[in-house]
Parts: structure tokens; sequence; C-alpha cells
């Protein structure tokens, strides 16, 4: 498995060894041990969620506030995604800044994304079967997010117009967010 550790501290891209021939192809999609080995990552994962999407959907940018925030590993499971997080720890030096990272089924890399920023992802083919398991429980009342289009945040999603629900249409700006972090 290769790390890859990215500008915001505690995200990290991981990419398994995947092994191919004319039958198809097998890789571990997750190992505690290795996390733990190779990475660093210790989260006890207790819930899995998946979502299917179209081209141009965009979900986030969420987190859950403590005591329910969630660490998550996410990865795309068929198509691809442009998968963004913001660093929202109001005391880090990287507070408000993003990382991107293309989550291809085919190349099976993961990202390992930490309690305290937020996460979303842009769809980038149809179908796109989106993977994340979770170090928390799903708790709605602790649900948060900021909005994907926020010019301070400078994110480029790549298109116009994507489609995003409604309820990512109403999450505050950087510069109006107090963060729980």
């Amino acid at each position: 498995m290769e790390v890859i550790k990215h500008p915001l501290a505690g995200v990290i891209e991981l990419v398994p060894r995947v092994f191919g021939d004319a039958r198809g192809a097998f890789f571990e999609s997750f190992s505690a041990r290795l996390l733990a080995e190779k990475a660093g990552i210790e989260d006890d994962w207790v819930q899995d969620n998946q979502s299917s999407s179209a081209a141009g959907v965009l979900r986030g940018l969420h987190f859950q506030r403590p005591p329910y925030a969630q660490a998550k590993l996410v990865r795309v499971a068929k198509g691809r995604a442009l998968d963004v997080v913001v660093d929202i720890r109001r005391d880090s030096p990287t507070y408000g800044q993003h990382t991107k990272v293309v989550l291809d089924a085919a190349r099976a890399n993961m990202l390992y994304v930490p309690t305290g920023f937020a996460h979303g992802f842009l769809a980038l083919e149809d179908d796109t079967i989106f993977l994340y398991k979770c170090s928390n429980y799903y708790h709605p009342a602790s649900e948060g997010g900021l909005m994907w289009n926020d010019p301070k945040l400078g994110i480029v999603w790549g298109v116009e117009n994507p489609n995003v629900s409604p309820k990512d249409e109403v999450h505050p700006l950087l510069a109006n967010f107090d963060s729980p972090f």
C-alpha cells in the first residue's frame, strides 16, 4: 500500500496494490493492520455508507460536530469522483484550506479524512458508487456543513452547474462559520 500525505495535516491518500490479470482484478480494500502500520490510522470503524450519483452530482461539504465527529475512509467502487476536504480546525495553520483528490475505481485509491474536516465530492461519471467508512455513528442533530461554492474556500470543482441538494445550498460561508473543532 502506497501512503501519500497531503498538505493538510492528517489527510492521507492510500493506494493499494491491485493484482490484475485476464480474469479481472483483486485488492485488499480494508486492513486495519495495514492502516495502522503504514499510515498510523487506528480509528475504530463502526459504520459503512454507500451512495450512487450521476455525473455532475455534488455532495457536501459535510461534517458531524463533536462528540459525534467522524473520521472517514472514502473510496469509489465504480466510476470516478473529485473528493474535497476542508480543514475546519480553528487553531490549525491550514484552517479554511482544502485539498482535492480524484478517487478512481480503476486505481482503487482511498482518502483518509480525519475529524475536524468538512468533506464533499463531485461525481465525474454516471453511476459513480462512493463508499464511506465512518468512525462514529450518524447523528442527525450533529450534522454540519460549509457552502460548497464559498468564494473564500476557492474550490475549483470543474463544473459550472453541479446538481446539489437543497440542504447543501444553505450551509454557511466560512466567514460566518463558528467551528466546533
